[in-house]
């Protein structure tokens, strides 16, 4: 435990006590959510830190449009630092000011398709006055953020952190206590293939709705280039020995999907999640590399969105940026589109 962390330790009862308090306002008066003409979608969950929601936003955002559900992303833009709200986001838009995650989302999906707001209500107005034509919007972690309505909430879990140590914070990484878990209607976990299945099932049946669960997976599919205008399809030949940073809840994810990918590294650095590295901590990451023998740095695409020409100048190796893809969920977007259907 970091010492804030146990420095705050007394206050974890009252944090309790006040989520509580403010999840029993919600469940008794459900009609204090306000409701606006869209289906809504909500990617959230239980814990602190990294569960690969934006990945499978974007997943869900494109397969959801590709069938003819026009929809559109509202994130809280956790990072952006902007004089005003609610702020369209393009894809040329400063990750200082909208966040990492919605301007990757942005860059993904194009123009009119990702908002932010510090108060989901009104972003998700903006959204629907920027395209009236949008059927479904997407809550980018909106599981607590109970004072909009939705109309399908999915938890998502990673398979491997779970739960944590099953204590809420400041004691452990639940926002929420785990019987919140009731109100998904399906429970999403990440990286499945490393889930300890028998165990996820047993804590569904204990805390959660009832409702189906899909396991997904994350694989790094291709290398785009940060120094020039190039892009490989892994796997990949004579890319040498990398070296590996990245500013993530949790690091040690994206280390690991390296390995898998086939991308072998000779040392790594991790910075705190969403942190914006300065050209000069660039500078530093590569002289690190060099001395661990590394020829080339790579980085996440949530990392790239924050590094710019200054860091470009101070680049005397390749930066190569990791291009994530969800795998398996195909029986995700087939069960959302069902009940999308039925009405």
């Amino acid at each position: 435990m970091s010492l804030l962390r146990w420095l705050a330790a007394p206050l974890s009862p009252l944090y309790g006590a006040v989520v509580r308090l403010r999840n029993r306002a919600f469940d008794a008066r459900p009609e204090r959510a306000s409701r606006l003409d869209a289906y809504i979608i909500s990617i959230g969950n239980l814990t602190t830190g990294g569960t690969g929601k934006t990945p499978l936003t974007l997943q869900l955002a494109d397969s959801l449009q590709a069938a003819g559900w026009t929809n559109a992303v509202v994130s809280r833009g956790y990072g952006g630092k902007r004089a005003f709200d609610v702020m369209d986001v393009g894809p040329g838009s400063k990750a200082a000011e909208v966040g990492d995650e919605p301007l990757l989302m942005a860059q993904r999906l194009g123009k009119g398709r990702v908002v932010v707001a510090r108060q989901r209500i009104a972003g998700a107005a903006r959204a629907l006055a920027m395209n009236p034509a949008t059927k479904i919007l997407l809550l980018d972690d909106g599981f607590q953020h109970r004072a909009l309505h939705r109309d399908l909430d999915l938890l998502v879990l990673d398979g491997v952190r779970r739960w944590s140590n099953g204590k809420m914070l400041p004691l452990g990484d639940l926002r929420e206590p785990q019987d919140s878990a009731k109100r998904a209607h399906a429970l999403v976990v990440t990286r499945g293939r490393l889930a300890p299945k028998d165990d996820i099932e047993a804590w569904w049946k204990q805390y959660g709705s009832g409702g189906p669960i899909f396991y997904v997976d994350f694989a790094i599919g291709a290398l785009r280039s940060f120094n020039e205008p190039k892009r490989l399809e892994l796997p990949a030949k004579d890319l040498g020995l990398l070296f590996a940073f990245c500013a993530l809840g949790h690091p040690e994810s994206f280390f690991a999907d390296l390995l898998v990918a086939g991308l072998s590294w000779s040392g790594t650095k991790a910075f705190r999640d969403h942190h914006a590295l300065t050209p000069r901590e660039l500078w530093l990451v590569q002289a690190e590399a060099a001395k661990e023998g590394a020829t080339a740095l790579v980085c996440t695409e949530k990392d790239a969105m924050k590094l710019g020409q200054q860091h470009l100048a101070v680049l005397q190796m390749p930066l190569w940026i990791a291009e994530q893809k969800v795998i398996g969920a195909e029986a995700l977007v087939t069960w959302i589109l069902e009940r999308l259907e039925a009405g």
